[in-house]
């Protein structure tokens, strides 16, 4: 049981933090500047993006260890 839920919660982070950072890159790719100055439309469209990405690594990971899940007999 604790290991699941270690398992879970590091699964979890990675695939959350990988997501973003490379939600981040394309961004940057694009000319999305999540850090720049103010608030324009480039800095928005980036903070989406990066934040969209981190909730499809989220989502992979969780989809990742459900595959793993072994039925139970």
């Amino acid at each position: 049981m604790k290991n699941d839920l270690l398992i879970e919660g590091i699964s979890d982070a990675i695939g959350f933090v990988g997501g973003a950072l490379l939600g981040f890159w394309a961004g940057r790719l694009l000319g999305l500047d999540v850090f720049a100055p103010g608030y324009g439309n480039a800095s928005i469209a980036g903070i989406v993006l990066v934040g969209v990405a981190g909730g499809i690594g989220l989502r992979l990971a969780r989809r990742w260890r459900a595959s793993r899940k072994q039925p139970k007999e």
